[in-house]
């Protein structure tokens, strides 16, 4: 069984993390916005994000999503993968942050945050850990505490939540229950 291993001081920061805060294009899905002939937004979503989402409700950390956009294919998504907690068409993310981490009874010191452009800022800046995928924008690259090594929509969300999860101390019980 191949070990996951992330830098003790990234571990250190993630712990104590019981919210993740994911913006949508670009993390959730590649960035790119298809568009069928009737008009219908189309989005690609990645499996392994869809399964760690769910490991980490598991874990007993709520996955977030606020996104400046909208679309039945996303809030579809969501709801198959059992997320809750949804902002849509939000382009001031830092209060929509904000309440969610009231209403589920937390502090910033207790979030992730996960962007790749300018939107993104006021969530990550103020997150315990902010996360980014390589292919964000310069300015978020420069504050991220982690830059994942898969793209967004390729995996990068799943990086995270396995670094939530073995921060959390729940990745080897987890996939030990897999391992029948």
């Amino acid at each position: 069984m191949a070990t996951i291993q992330f830098d003790p001081q990234l571990l250190l920061r993630a712990q104590g993390v019981k919210v993740l805060f994911l913006d949508v294009d670009g993390v959730l899905t590649d960035g790119g916005i298809y568009f069928s002939q009737e008009g219908e937004t189309l989005k690609r979503f990645d499996t392994l994000d869809g399964h760690g989402l769910k490991l980490l409700m598991r874990a007993g950390i709520t996955p977030a999503v606020i996104t400046g956009r909208d679309s039945g294919a996303l809030r579809t998504r969501l709801s198959l993968l059992g997320v809750t907690h949804a902002h849509f068409g939000t382009e001031d993310k830092g209060p929509a942050a904000q309440a969610t981490l009231s209403a589920l009874g937390l502090s910033w010191a207790q979030a992730a945050a996960m962007g790749d452009d300018w939107p993104d800022l006021p969530m990550l800046r103020r997150a315990a850990l902010a996360c980014a995928p390589p292919n964000a924008h310069k300015e978020i690259l420069a504050l991220a505490h982690h830059v994942t090594a898969r793209a967004g929509g390729h995996g990068a969300v799943r990086e995270v939540c396995d670094l939530l999860l073995t921060a959390s101390g729940r990745y080897a019980s987890l996939l030990q229950a897999y391992d029948i």
